[in-house]
Parts: C-alpha cells; sequence; structure tokens
C-alpha cells in the first residue's frame, strides 16, 4: 500500500505541480500583490481543484463528456478570465500595490470565487487529475477504499503545489516595487499566463 502510495505521489507532483493557468496565476498575483493579499485566491484554486478531483472520483466527467456544452462555455470563461488577469498583472502600477491591495481595489481580482471559477475550469486539471487518478491503484480490491484513498492524497498534493506556486512568485514582490525590474518581470508572467492558456485548451 505505502509503495503504491508513493508511486502515485511521485506521478502527481511533477504532472499537477507543472506550469498552468491555475499556478501561474498564483505565482504571477503573488509577485504583483503578495502572498497574504493572494490568500484568499489560493483558497479558491485549492477548492476548485479539489472539486475537479471529485468530479473526477464519482465519475461526473462522463457525463461533461457526454453534454461538454458547459464544460465549454466554463473554459471560455476561464481563458477570458486569464487574459484580464494577465492584461491587469502586466499593467499594474507598482509602489502603492500593497496600498491598492488592502484598500480594496483589487479584491475582485484576488478573490476566492475567482480562484475556484478559474480551477474549475481548468483543462489542465481535468487532464493532470484524471491521468494520475486512472493511471494508479493504492487499495486494489476495494474501490471504495481505493477512490478515498486516492481523493485524500491528490488532495494534499493540491493544497502543496498550489502553495508553493504562490509563494514562489510572492518571493519576487519586494523586487517588484522598483519599476525596472517589476515592469519586465510582471510582462513576462503576463505573456506566460496567455501561453498557459492557449497549451491548456490546446490539449483539452
Amino acid at each position: 500500500m505505502l509503495s503504491n502510495l508513493l508511486l502515485l505521489w511521485l506521478a502527481a507532483f511533477p504532472l499537477m505541480g507543472s506550469p498552468g493557468p491555475a499556478t501561474l496565476s498564483l505565482a504571477s498575483l503573488g509577485a504583483t500583490y503578495g502572498f497574504r493579499a493572494s490568500f484568499r485566491y489560493l483558497g479558491g484554486i485549492i477548492a476548485g481543484t479539489t472539486a475537479v478531483l471529485l468530479i473526477i472520483a464519482t465519475g461526473v466527467t462522463a457525463v461533461l463528456a457526454a453534454d461538454p456544452v458547459v464544460l465549454t462555455v466554463l473554459q471560455i470563461a476561464a481563458a477570458a478570465y486569464i487574459v484580464y488577469l494577465a492584461w491587469k498583472i502586466g499593467t499594474a502600477r507598482f509602489g502603492d500595490l500593497a496600498a491598492q491591495v488592502e484598500g480594496g481595489q483589487k479584491m475582485a481580482l484576488v478573490s476566492f470565487v475567482a480562484g475556484f471559477g478559474l480551477a474549475i475550469a481548468n483543462p489542465k486539471a481535468f487532464a493532470a487529475i484524471g491521468a494520475v487518478y486512472s493511471g494508479h491503484v493504492i487499495f486494489a480490491g476495494n474501490p471504495a477504499l481505493d477512490a478515498a484513498a486516492k481523493v485524500a492524497a491528490l488532495t494534499l498534493v493540491i493544497a502543496i503545489v498550489n502553495t508553493a506556486w504562490l509563494a514562489f512568485g510572492a518571493s519576487f514582490a519586494r523586487y517588484l516595487t522598483n519599476p525596472a525590474i517589476g515592469r519586465p518581470v510582471s510582462i513576462a508572467f503576463a505573456l506566460l499566463l496567455i501561453a498557459s492558456v492557449g497549451l491548456a485548451m490546446a490539449g483539452g
């Protein structure tokens, strides 16, 4: 059982933790607004990605595959939000970002709802989690226990990798108050976000 769990984690961390719309948005917001200001968004990403995991574990993806209109609409909305997020990050004003966040001007951008909505419609999440979930067995011969164990194990991965990406981005925040440094870095994050949408939609 332990060896099966370790194999699951060895596959899950690099696949689920690789760059994608959710992880890059966390890094971008962390770099632009800091860890604490982006914490609610992180909670939304974790909750939304866990919901994707539960959708896969309960077989609801089969229903979505049979009638994918709703999922497609959600994915288009998520892609539009990522483009908007990239624009806001790429054009962010430096030097007073913390004050803007504390004053509530950027709360919609870093809200729980925004993170949850992006995560639940993230094509990469469905692909990566689906591959790991279906490709590993922890408790052979006991489907219910196996499903529960995989959900618990992958929920832990979701929390760790997304928190790590936000922390990674936030580690740059103190350098970005200088426009000479912050402007090119923010534009780079914005371009990576837009590229992640294209790759995720193409792969999804």
